[in-house]
């Protein structure tokens, strides 16, 4: 019989070992800060961009997670008029899907508010407008009901319970516990860790219990940065690209896998979440990087007699990233992204080459010759 993490004795005193988790936390760490200094200097378009951005693949992905496919459109639509841009179709717009838009910036804007059950409440109303989860009736903005709350997996007849969450009874006393917990302890990468599976080991609700326990932990890494900079990054997209090493984390902590020792000890759970949560910030460090190299190639550019066709090839480039854009740029490729012909097409590099915005990759030549962007590093290295 499994004794699950809730009933360990001394829950809910977490211990972890801080030597194991020092490097990945100074890691971490580095690159909130360098977020934040990179965003300083960014023009209010971009990071409006980038907003947006990491707000679509928050939405989809904290919703993949648990295996709901949100319309695409939908969300579009929603977070534009969410953050103001002109353009937009909002007869798209669902109502759950803006629901879950309007928790995730809440989640980012008022961390500096206490949170409570009211709350926690309009958060999972919020995400169950109808009342139903699917075909189920469940209770809405409310605790779930008196039936044992199982994570079941495996094919129908075979079932295989991977998790049991603490009795309806104890929710009052254990959310109790929670929120105090929450609202008087600082912010810290540490209180991330915990507060994200504390609340997973508690399932107050019928259903939501993943995406809430995301949003407030939001709530914690935005007071940590004390800016809207988490929301230049999707944590959710982290976890959903790599979800066996997430279920395999919680498996190994909240008692489906027995393990020796202390049972409360989560070090594993937080080198998980630590690492997620690393692999996110440097993905969008990347994602910051092409945003600085376009703005620094444009201002090169700016009173340069380009096209639409030479502006359209460079910018497609740009926003992928140079080191990205497989193959290097041909007239082939150059063709198929301008829709132009092979004459118009071979006209406009020649051009480009000669103002200095691309160059021939040494080596290549007739029929296989190939072009890069010239970029400011590399300007650089050549007046070397």
């Amino acid at each position: 019989m499994k004794r699950w993490i809730w009933q360990q004795d001394g829950y809910p005193n977490f211990t972890y070992d801080l030597r194991v988790l020092e490097e990945l936390i100074q890691k971490v760490s580095l690159e909130q800060g360098y977020l934040i200094a990179t965003a300083q200097t960014m023009d209010k378009d971009n990071i409006l961009q980038r907003q947006f951005d990491a707000l679509m693949n928050e939405a989809i992905s904290t919703s993949a997670i648990e295996g709901e496919i949100l319309d695409r459109d939908s969300v579009k639509s929603s977070i534009q008029r969410k953050l103001g841009f002109k353009e937009g179709d909002y007869k798209k717009i669902d109502a759950s899907t803006d629901y879950l838009i309007e928790i995730l910036i809440d989640a980012n804007t008022n961390y500096d508010q206490d949170l409570t059950l009211e709350r926690l409440f309009g958060w999972h109303n919020a995400l169950f407008p109808k009342g139903y989860s699917g075909f189920y009736k469940i209770n809405v903005a409310a605790f779930r009901g008196e039936e044992t709350m199982e994570v079941v997996g495996n094919i129908s007849g075979k079932e295989e319970i991977y998790y049991e969450a603490p009795p309806r009874a104890s929710l009052e006393d254990e959310m109790a516990r929670f929120l105090r917990w929450f609202n008087t302890t600082p912010p810290s990468l540490i209180k991330a860790c915990k507060t994200h599976l504390w609340f997973v080991i508690v399932h107050p609700f019928d259903d939501g219990n993943g995406r809430i326990a995301r949003a407030v932990t939001d709530l914690v890494l935005s007071k940590i940065e004390n800016s809207k900079i988490s929301r230049l990054y999707s944590m959710s997209s982290a976890i959903n690209s790599n979800k066996k090493n997430y279920y395999n984390a919680l498996e190994n902590t909240t008692g489906y896998i027995k393990k020796e020792g202390n049972c409360l000890d989560i070090t594993l759970w937080c080198e998980w979440f630590l690492s997620t949560l690393y692999t996110a910030l440097v993905d969008t460090k990347k994602k910051f990087a092409h945003i600085v190299q376009k703005t620094k190639f444009w201002d090169r550019y700016k009173d340069s007699n380009l096209n639409n066709r030479q502006i359209k090839v460079l910018n497609f480039i740009l926003d992928i990233g140079v080191e990205n854009f497989k193959g290097n740029l041909s007239k082939k490729k150059y063709m198929s992204i301008s829709n132009s012909h092979s004459t118009t097409a071979s006209r406009d590099i020649v051009e480009l080459l000669e103002m200095g915005c691309i160059r021939q990759i040494e080596g290549t030549s007739g029929r296989n010759v190939s072009y890069e962007i010239i970029l400011e590093s590399n300007v650089e290295t050549r007046a070397k």
